[in-house]
Parts: structure tokens; C-alpha cells; sequence
């Protein structure tokens, strides 16, 4: 599958925390209008509820994240989400 290169530059939230190069997480995405699950692979473990920036799309609803801190409030807002943050 191609890349998808409308999800570089998304900011999302972990609905599943990410294990570094053990394995991957979830993230949703506001994207195309909606929310949209993709996997999540970083290169440190993030845990789940951690608001993320995507990077790099690997294609095949894949992508590389990096821990993104929001400090103008300005990330988009998933409804539901905020009951994963712990």
C-alpha cells in the first residue's frame, strides 16, 4: 500500500501505547473530517494516552510518532480520549 502522506504533520492521542522496537501502538488521528486509527511506532515507548506528532507514514495505515507537547492548545480534540489519559 502507498504511503500516506496526509497524515505527516497530524497530532493524535495513543488509544494503545507504543513499546519502542518491541512492537507497536494505536493512535487516532483527526483526519479527512474524522478520527482514524493508525499504527504507532516511536523510537522510545509512550504510553497510552500520550498526545503525539505524526512524522513519517510507513504506508499500510502505519506510521512513526514522536511525543508532542501541545503547549498553545492548539491539537485537535477527540471525543472519548480524554478518559485514556491516567
Amino acid at each position: 500500500m502507498a504511503r500516506d502522506e496526509s497524515s505527516i504533520g497530524c497530532v493524535g492521542v495513543l488509544s494503545v501505547g507504543t513499546r519502542g522496537g518491541g512492537g507497536p501502538g494505536e493512535v487516532l488521528i483527526k483526519i479527512r473530517g474524522g478520527s482514524e486509527a493508525f499504527l504507532a511506532w516511536s523510537d522510545q515507548p509512550l504510553p497510552r494516552g500520550a498526545t503525539v506528532l505524526v512524522v513519517e507514514s510507513r504506508g499500510a495505515r502505519t506510521v512513526d510518532v514522536i511525543e508532542w507537547e501541545d503547549v498553545l492548545g492548539d491539537s485537535p480534540r477527540i471525543p472519548g480520549l480524554l478518559s485514556l489519559r491516567r
